[in-house]
């Protein structure tokens, strides 16, 4: 993530950036930031105390031994006190973190998705901008995870500032007895020549600590870590996946190419360029700044045991100004180091933005539906033309088409004519490019949208069960009508099925929760998809291909049946097989994205066209078949 100079954030815009990084931690998971800070909090502080008994005893000892026992009993109560106030709090702070962290943070980015139009979830734009968010927390842990991690080190680091002034400030001010030749170790000038030492080593080590730091942040490794993702769980996150690696041996390749990866220049490995920035400039300015705060510690040892020599304090003394000046210096330089990773940070955390951003910009009405007992509606495609976001193509052209309710409508036409976008712009996932849709002479944007919503049961081609009870997936609701979700099972024809279920209905579909989980085939997936349809009991029915999966006689058997269940419904088809399609009413022919024909079956096999030529394709082929069977 190369970034110039002219395209960093202010130091401005960053505070600002973190601020709302914050606040969205604080709104859904104030735990987490909470026993973060106070864990940091904990260990910043927890050395001073020990550290203070410490030199408090070693001065008893060199003073022939009055107060030792109890300095050392004070000591091991302090010491034993803080080993166990830290124990406590890391392992509040690590349940807090394991409970709260990860659900928050997809909390954040599922209530977002929920929120959105379709449309733009459906935008391939906003698809990569959502990877990119997840590669960057994966690839390095940048934005909101780092932001929460580094307030609380930036906490740690202010406390422990404060506790090393409080135990260092009586090295400045206890003098060295009057006559002594180390009496200039009061002057002024080597007061203020400590003070700019340990400013000057500070300034230093957090430079050098934020350029190291900084080869990081301008490393790109998303593309790595997507490959490292891709290659390395591929065989066990996919389980679908699985025959397929296995039988063509494709373990083999897929290692070989993970160690490809692995060796890539956008990868991790020892020949990529941050192998080679940490074996060159990155890890010089890390060594660089870390000798140089050692190097100040080494100047705390000097200072302070020539004024321990010269008797302006005990000999203990030393040991407790060496770690708190220590302490302060660390506490300083973390203080910079931590400020420029925030401003680092923030360049990560603008995708997140940039995604929690996107406006919702379809119109909401405020038209509520009728809920009319004799479902008399009309929907009326008027002149209505789509083209899909950041395309010049035509997904609709000029489709022309009115259904009342109580017909039975069948679209066909080959891959790509535009079926399933005629029916996302029915259901208002998308609005039309050009022209409107009807629903009893009103624009359907003019309708409430959940109002609308409402009206349509879909099953769509990439239709989605949840691996949690099989009544629940038909109601789509954790409460829901026994009785009624068995009857829509066995009307879609899964009734022989649910009786083999020992927990009938309580059955939880798949093993991601449950080893006693129920793995079903496509086939049965499908017909528990119908079922829902039934369930939800909507005026406008609507099958997009949901029956892929089953042969040709048992998809004609499912939507004849079908065709009897849905009664005084509107039933919208879709198929490839237009066999199936035979008992609708009318069927609409799609092609490049137009309704080349419309009428019946009888009507249009009569009539050259399009239709005519698919369904003399598909009857020569069964015809062949059949032939040598």
């Amino acid at each position: 993530m190369n970034k110039g100079k002219q395209d960093r954030l202010s130091f401005r815009q960053a505070a600002a950036y973190t601020r709302r990084a914050l606040a969205l931690w604080w709104s859904t998971a104030p735990e987490v930031l909470i026993s973060a800070w106070v864990r940091e909090g904990v260990a910043a502080l927890a050395p001073y105390l020990p550290l203070y008994f410490t030199a408090q005893l070693v001065n008893a000892i060199a003073g022939g031994g009055e107060g030792a026992w109890t300095m050392l009993a004070a000591l091991l109560a302090s010491t034993g006190a803080v080993a166990a106030l830290q124990a406590g709090v890391s392992c509040w702070d690590d349940t807090m973190r394991h409970a709260h962290q990860e659900p928050a943070w997809n909390r954040i980015l599922f209530e977002k998705l929920l929120s959105m139009d379709f449309c733009d979830i459906d935008n391939p734009r906003n698809q990569a901008l959502l990877t990119q968010i997840q590669q960057l927390r994966n690839w390095g842990g940048f934005g909101l995870n780092r932001v929460y991690r580094v307030s609380a080190e930036a906490l740690g680091a202010l406390l422990r500032l404060l506790g090393a002034v409080a135990l260092s400030v009586s090295l400045f001010t206890l003098p060295v007895p009057a006559g002594s030749p180390l009496a200039w170790l009061d002057h002024p000038l080597c007061l203020a020549g400590m003070a700019g030492l340990m400013l000057l080593s500070v300034a230093l080590s957090a430079a050098l600590a934020n350029r190291a730091e900084r080869y990081w942040n301008e490393y790109d490794g998303t593309q790595g870590n997507r490959g490292f993702s891709y290659f390395y769980f591929i065989a066990m996150r996919e389980r679908e996946r699985g025959a397929d690696i296995r039988t063509y041996a494709q373990d083999r390749f897929l290692e070989n190419a993970g160690r490809a990866n692995m060796r890539g220049k956008t990868s991790f490995g020892p020949d990529s360029s941050i192998g080679r920035a940490g074996r060159g400039p990155m890890g010089a300015c890390a060594a660089a700044g870390e000798a140089i705060s050692q190097s100040f510690v080494g100047a705390i040892y000097l200072f302070a045991g020539l004024k321990a020599l010269a008797g302006a304090f005990g000999v203990g003394s030393v040991t407790q100004y060496v770690g708190a000046l220590a302490g302060l210096a660390k506490g300083l330089s973390d203080l910079l180091q931590l400020i420029g990773v925030l401003r680092a940070n923030a360049e990560f955390l603008k995708p997140t933005y940039e995604f929690l951003d996107i406006p919702n910009n379809m119109y909401q009405g405020s038209l509520t539906t009728e809920k009319r007992s004799d479902r008399k509606y009309e929907i009326e495609f008027r002149d209505v033309s789509f083209q899909y976001p950041g395309t010049d193509t035509w997904a609709l052209r000029h489709v022309n088409m009115k259904f009342d309710v109580g017909e039975r409508l069948a679209v066909v036409g080959e891959n790509g004519s535009g079926k399933t976008t005629f029916i996302k712009l029915l259901c208002r996932l998308y609005d039309p490019t050009e022209g409107e849709i009807l629903l009893n002479g009103i624009d359907i944007r003019k309708y409430r949208y959940d109002n609308y919503l409402a009206l349509f049961s879909v099953v769509f081609q990439d239709f989605k069960l949840l691996s949690q009870p099989l009544g629940a997936n038909v109601a789509a609701a954790e409460g829901y009508d026994r009785v009624r979700a068995a009857d829509c099972l066995e009307q879609s024809g899964f009734g022989p099925r649910l009786a083999e279920l020992p927990k009938g209905l309580d059955a939880c579909l798949y093993r991601e929760f449950e080893d006693s989980g129920v793995e079903i085939s496509g086939g049965e997936a499908q017909k528990i998809a119908l079922a829902r349809v039934l369930y939800h009991d909507a005026p406008f029915i609507v099958l997009d291909e949901p029956t892929a999966a089953l042969d040709p006689e048992a998809e004609a058997e499912v939507y004849t049946k079908f065709n009897d269940i849905v009664e005084d419904k509107t039933a919208i088809y879709i198929s490839h097989r237009l066999s199936s399609c035979r008992f609708c009413d009318e069927i609409a022919v799609f092609d490049h994205g137009q309704v080349v024909q419309q009428g019946t079956h009888d009507t249009l096999v009569e009539t050259e066209g399009k239709y005519k030529a698919l369904w003399e394709a598909q009857a020569q082929y069964y015809q062949e078949k059949n032939g040598q069977t």
